[in-house]
Order: C-alpha cells, then sequence, then structure tokens
C-alpha cells in the first residue's frame, strides 16, 4: 500500500514539473550590433558561441534526463527500497518528452538551413 508521505512526495514533484513547463523557454540575451558600433547585421563570434553553448547545454539535459531513467528503471527492477514506481515513470516523462523537444528543434533547424542553402545568391 502506498504511504500518504509517497503521496504527497509525487504530487509535489508533478507540481514542480508543471512550473517549469508553465515558465517556458527562457529568453535568449542578444547582441545589439548596432551598439557596438557595427553598421552591417550578422552573427558575431559571441553569439555563435552562445548559441553553440545553448544547443550544447540543452542535448546534454536530454542526455542526463535519460542516463537518470536509465539508474532510476535498473534501481527499481533490483529492488532497490528507495526506489519507487512513482519516481521511475516520472523520470521516463520527463526523459521522453525532453528527448522529442530535442528531436523537434533538431528537425526546424534542418529545415531552415535547407531553406537557407535553397535561397538564391
Amino acid at each position: 500500500m502506498i504511504e500518504r508521505a509517497d503521496i504527497n512526495s509525487l504530487l509535489s514533484q508533478m507540481r514542480a514539473i508543471k512550473s517549469e513547463v508553465q515558465q517556458g523557454p527562457r529568453p535568449v540575451e542578444m547582441l545589439d550590433l548596432r551598439a557596438e558600433g557595427i553598421g552591417a547585421p550578422g552573427i558575431s563570434k559571441t553569439e555563435s558561441n552562445s548559441f553553440a553553448t545553448l544547443l550544447k547545454g540543452a542535448v546534454d539535459k536530454v542526455n542526463e534526463h535519460q542516463s537518470e531513467a536509465s539508474r532510476l528503471r535498473e534501481a527499481y527492477e533490483r529492488g532497490d527500497p528507495g526506489v519507487d514506481l512513482p519516481q521511475v515513470m516520472i523520470q521516463a516523462q520527463k526523459s521522453s518528452v525532453s528527448f522529442q523537444a530535442m528531436t523537434q528543434v533538431r528537425n526546424r533547424l534542418v529545415t531552415a538551413y535547407e531553406d537557407v542553402m535553397k535561397m538564391p545568391i
């Protein structure tokens, strides 16, 4: 039988996830090229580095979610008393959602790249 503390823990985890989702994506700070005295718009080296850092961070976060889901699943299968099924299922869903989101971002980036490549010079 599930104890009341486990239900409260599960509810608090669900509320935390809901609040993270409702906050939405964090805004990315953009470099104002006009303030830097650069007349033509473009991408500076700092912007490309920050985009690469942002993308790598997102991929690392997805990997972290997947690793944690695997670790919890294996611990539950071994019968670890500190791991319960709701924890395993929540982490598996986090992993799945983050992977699906990353796949959508990748698809959009590929589409944007293809569109740019099709533009006449």
